[in-house]
Parts: C-alpha cells; sequence; structure tokens
C-alpha cells in the first residue's frame, strides 16, 4: 500500500482566513510588551508564561489543523515533525521550516526557520538579552503534539533576535502518550 499523501503547506494555506502580517506582528509584540510590563521586567518569568499561553494556543489550534489540512495520522514522531515544518507552520505563519539534526533513536530534532514572521519590526534591548521573544512556538508545539499523544520538550535554542542566523526549536520526545478513556470496554 502506498504511503499516504502528505498535503503541502500552500495548497493545505490557501482555504485558511487570513489576517494581515503585521496586525499579527503587532499584536504579538504589544503582548510580550503587557507580559514585561505585569511581571516587572522579569524575563524569566515572562519566558514562563510565553510558554504557557502556547500551550493553550496548541491544545486548540491542533483541532483546526487537523480540521482544514486533510492530514493522515502520522505514523511515527518524524514523519509528525515533517508534517508540522511543512505544513502546519505554512499554514498558520506562512513560513515552512526544514528539519535537521535528528538523534539516533529519532526521538530529537530540529525545527529551523530561515524567516519568522512574529519578529518583524523587534529588536530586544540589552537588558531583555534573555528574552526568549519566540517561546509562544514551544508552547504551541508541545500544546499540540500533546493533543495528538505525543508529550515533547520544546526549547528555542538559535535565535536571530539574539545574533543567531536562523530560529531553531528542539523538539524532543518524551514519550508517546496512550489513549485513556473513562469507562471500560468489558462491562
Amino acid at each position: 500500500m502506498p504511503p499516504a499523501r502528505i498535503p503541502t503547506g500552500p495548497v493545505t494555506f490557501s482555504p485558511v482566513e487570513k489576517i494581515n502580517a503585521e496586525l499579527f506582528t503587532l499584536t504579538y509584540g504589544s503582548i510580550v510588551r503587557q507580559l514585561l510590563i505585569d511581571y516587572e521586567d522579569n524575563v524569566e518569568s515572562v519566558n514562563v508564561q510565553l510558554e504557557k499561553m502556547g500551550y493553550n494556543i496548541g491544545v486548540r489550534l491542533i483541532d483546526e489543523f487537523l480540521a482544514k489540512s486533510s492530514c493522515s495520522r502520522c505514523n511515527d514522531f518524524r514523519e509528525t515533525a515533517d508534517v508540522i515544518a511543512k505544513v502546519g507552520l505554512k499554514m498558520f505563519l506562512g513560513v515552512s521550516a526544514s528539519v535537521t539534526n535528528w538523534n539516533a533513536e529519532g526521538t530529537e530534532c530540529s525545527l529551523v526557520m530561515e524567516d519568522n514572521p512574529m519578529v518583524d519590526f523587534v529588536e530586544l534591548p540589552e537588558q531583555y538579552k534573555n528574552l526568549s521573544y519566540c517561546n509562544m512556538l514551544c508552547g504551541v508545539f508541545r500544546g499540540a503534539l500533546e493533543m495528538v499523544n505525543m508529550k515533547v520538550e520544546s526549547t528555542c535554542v538559535r535565535d536571530m533576535l539574539r545574533g543567531h542566523d536562523a530560529y531553531e526549536f528542539r523538539l524532543r520526545l518524551l514519550e508517546v502518550l496512550q489513549d485513556e478513556y473513562p469507562f471500560k470496554d468489558d462491562e
């Protein structure tokens, strides 16, 4: 049986309702700025809050992704990472990523993005050099993957706002979760 065809990002992306990229960028920037005010410039607390917010978004975003992408169930973590990089990011951010740096067990990889619309118009002042501005994406990856039974850890390891040459998000599969049902079939 031939493998299921994975729809490409542009095919999936075209029917999705879009918002103005500048509006999205400025709105995200306002959220980050407000968190910095709320947490009195405590960068570590803001990083934690961005990840939590992203997790909650990812938990809900996966439903829309599954409904609109017509992707079939992925067989393993490698295939899942590929779908995130080529379809998911294109569908929601309008960019693609490459999947690289796999470990021998196939449980860790990097999603590398050359462009990130979340950081247009952004410059980090020296006092915020430890701010993980795109930490919300780490939470989105974690939340979405948890909803499809993959518990992952996600971290931003390279960031162009910090002088790196690309944006790199490291995904590590911690465990494949089993579906739990609130009832027993044998009763």
